[in-house]
């Protein structure tokens, strides 16, 4: 008996608490699943590993540029200011958790997530429930939000044990994941002609949404193919680019306004604004967490060394932090796949949107972010004029992916007018009602927001009636949820075509 404690002591201490080492051990027993030699396994398990570290580097820089320049906003301007993108998301949420010591539990609430979605797979009989969520990185913030509502819900709200969070965030990713991918069965098959996998990324609803409203908005013979734009606009295409001319137009703006007064600030000391004085932001201990606010000695040229520089980072530190996702996901994807093969054969799997971009209009990804785009700077300007308590920062992930897949799938469904009027609605929703999340989810003051299209709209009305109505609420939001796939099936013309994901398709589809 004191064997199996000990061994139980170190796997809690050493492994469900360490999220590096938990994804190491999921990739190998999926290998060991898949039939994999032993030293494949291992090899599995450090590059999985090595893979979660580096994302860590990635988004401790991310911390340490850009944490600073938010805090500064908030002390010239009593402004609290968010990032709506996933990655920002992430580490706002793991600061607030770190404050509950529960940052670790992450992993845990990922694997009760994944039991939770194989176990409604394997009673789709009674749950109609038919894929399976693969898509690792994705899973990892979507448990790091769904913990974060469940602790503001749960543990300050109602005082509940910190435990308890963990086991609710792990059954709500579980039915969201299981319910919000089997939408997306239908509208993907008929986009790819029956290929056989569904969509498991951050718009999951939206997506099904986007198949149902786009035929009663346009013509789907009326293609964006048909559009001509400028070829200069193709260099949009890389995500490293889009991300750089963002973060120097969002943060180049921010720096200019703050002036390079506050950053050649010395420790402890003050310095005089147009009448107001500025101090130096302090953590509890006295010393200043912002490296910058001494990094520019007035000797470099502003615009074009220092704020260019900094801003760039923000592409440095995600090229980074996506390096590491790739690593750890690529090893964790291919294990899910084991352990699904050997569990749930004739699944669907749930995959990244971007596998849907080849079935769909080459211009579309392009459209359809210029036009989320255009919309969340439309957007964030009317937050400004109406003077709204927090500032949103477009993100590179909800305004190019969401809007990207979209439009791909608006344009299959209603030609260019759905896929622009859509993908427009989404990067003004992306805005407006992350607004209201950073308000609502406790975010003011950690810098950033998921962001994505399912977060601020379908997490927004959930997380609120977890919040506000506690277990009776999240009892709705589960019960709900499992109804939907019920009123698929009824509505499906046949059972056996509704569980191969069978769509009846057009002479022109094939």
């Amino acid at each position: 008996m004191n064997i199996l404690y000990t061994i139980g002591t170190f796997f809690a201490n050493n492994i469900l608490t360490k999220p590096q080492f938990f994804v190491g051990l999921l990739v190998f027993v999926g290998y060991l699943f898949l039939g994999k030699k032993i030293y494949e396994a291992v090899g599995g398990f450090i590059k999985g590993t090595v893979g979660y570290m580096i994302l860590n580097v990635g988004a401790a820089g991310l911390v340490v540029t850009f944490r600073p320049i938010l805090a500064a906003l908030k002390t010239k301007f009593n402004l609290d200011a968010a990032v709506i993108d996933p990655y920002f998301g992430l580490q706002a949420v793991t600061e607030g958790l770190k404050k509950h010591n529960l940052v670790d539990n992450t992993m845990m609430v990922l694997l009760i997530g994944f039991i939770v979605n194989i176990i409604l797979v394997l009673l789709r009989k009674y749950t109609k429930l038919r894929t399976l969520f693969i898509t690792g990185h994705i899973m990892q913030q979507q448990a790091s939000t769904a913990l974060w509502i469940a602790v503001i819900s749960y543990v300050l709200t109602n005082k509940a044990n910190p435990g308890l969070a963990v086991l609710l965030a792990g059954i709500f990713a579980g039915v969201y994941w299981s319910v919000a991918t089997n939408l997306t069965v239908e509208p993907t098959q008929r986009l790819t002609g029956n290929a056989g996998f569904a969509i498991g990324h951050q718009q999951m609803f939206a997506i099904w949404f986007v198949d149902k409203v786009a035929p009663k908005i346009g013509n789907p013979k009326k293609k964006l193919d048909d559009i001509k734009l400028p070829k200069w606009l193709s260099i949009l295409h890389d995500d490293i680019i889009s991300t750089g001319l963002i973060m120097i137009v969002f943060f180049g703006a921010i720096m200019l306004l703050l002036g390079p007064d506050f950053f050649t600030a010395k420790l402890g000391k003050c310095v005089v604004e147009a009448g107001k004085q500025i101090c130096p932001i302090k953590n509890p201990n006295g010393v200043s967490p912002n490296p910058m606010v001494s990094a520019f000695d007035g000797k470099k040229e502003w615009f074009g060394t220092y704020v260019i520089s900094t801003t760039l980072s923000f592409a440095v530190y995600l090229t980074i932090l996506k390096t590491g996702v790739r690593m750890f996901v690529s090893e964790l994807t291919t294990s899910f796949q084991g352990i699904s093969n050997k569990i749930l054969p004739g699944s669907f799997p749930a995959v990244d949107c971007a596998a849907s971009y080849g079935f769909g209009s080459p211009s579309a990804v392009l459209f359809g972010f210029l036009a989320g785009l255009i919309a969340q700077f439309i957007a964030i300007f009317g937050l400004l004029v109406f003077k709204s308590p927090v500032f949103i920062i477009t993100g590179f992930v909800p305004v190019f992916f969401d809007n990207a897949t979209i439009a791909v799938y608006a344009e299959k469904r209603g030609g260019a007018r759905a896929a622009l009027i859509l993908s427009a609605l989404s990067g003004f929703l992306q805005v407006v009602l992350g607004a209201v999340a950073v308000s609502i989810f406790q975010m003011k003051g950690l810098g950033g927001w998921h962001g994505n299209i399912d977060q601020s709209t379908i997490w927004l009305v959930q997380g609120a009636f977890m919040k506000y109505l506690g277990y009776i609420g999240y009892a709705i939001v589960i019960i709900t949820m499992l109804i939907i796939p019920q009123l698929q099936f009824r509505r499906a013309k046949d059972a056996d075509t509704y569980f191969e994901g069978l769509v009846e398709l057009e002479d022109e589809e094939y």
